[in-house]
């Protein structure tokens, strides 16, 4: 049975970085940034962040980090084009971590750009196999693509590395679906209203699951996760 569309996990993790002291020049690994810069970006003021990391910019044109910096801004400001133009520039000055990779594969497939967002996350999850984030959003543009066997390869590595992830856990009920592995799906769905009762993508794909011709729209967006809330998550896992 095939089905028109399910409603897909609406989450798509971006993550920034840790905000550091004083901006310096030097090797990317040495680096960090103006304090103040960090400390508009950690507040949401991204016009003022943009403005302070373009001064820090001025003076120390090669700082990885700042680059990046400014490129998150820049992002949460809209302008994903000069998001990804900082992010390879702070590639290109050395910096290689997991969360530069998979920002520049989100901002690559904000800009529907799919191959060279696999390329980025590839090297997320290269750089940063520990991590579920890196498999996961690897498995949604996997997915987008019709890569399903590798989709759902990088999902069940995601669940291996958080099990109680519930996006995950629906991702890989619409990868079954749509392998034909419909009994599958209706099990990961129900486990997951039985463990998650309120989280509705899951009953909406039951729904669809037992209706083949209703179609349930649903685009996967990225949720922009405030600095706070980031720094929380990676402090101490690079």
């Amino acid at each position: 049975m095939r089905l028109a569309s399910l409603v897909f996990t609406a989450t798509i993790f971006l993550l920034s970085f840790l905000i550091g002291g004083n901006s310096i020049a030097g090797a990317a690994e040495e680096q960090v940034c103006d304090v103040g810069a960090d400390y508009s970006l950690g507040f949401e003021d991204y016009s003022e962040a943009i403005r302070r990391h373009i001064q820090v910019l001025n003076e120390h044109p090669d700082n990885a980090l700042a680059h990046y910096h400014l490129g998150f801004a820049l992002g949460m400001a809209g302008n994903r084009m000069a998001e990804v133009r900082e992010y390879q520039r702070a590639e290109a000055l050395g910096l290689a971590s997991w969360d530069l990779f998979l920002n520049i594969g989100l901002a690559q497939l904000e800009n529907g750009d799919l191959d060279a967002a696999t390329d980025s996350l590839r090297r997320a999850v290269l750089f940063g196999e520990n991590h579920s984030e890196s498999h996961f959003n690897l498995a949604l543009v996997d997915e987008r693509r019709g890569m399903l066997a590798d989709a759902e390869h990088e999902i069940r590595a995601s669940l291996l590395l958080n099990p109680e992830q519930p996006d995950a856990r629906n991702q890989l009920g619409v990868i079954y679906a749509q392998e034909g592995k419909t009994a599958h799906a209706s099990l990961v769905w129900h486990e997951l209203m039985h463990d998650v009762p309120d989280y509705e993508p899951a009953r909406a794909n039951l729904r669809i699951l037992g209706s083949p011709n209703k179609v349930a729209t649903g685009e996967t967006t990225a949720v922009d996760l405030p600095p706070a809330a980031v720094v929380k998550a990676i402090v101490g896992e690079h």
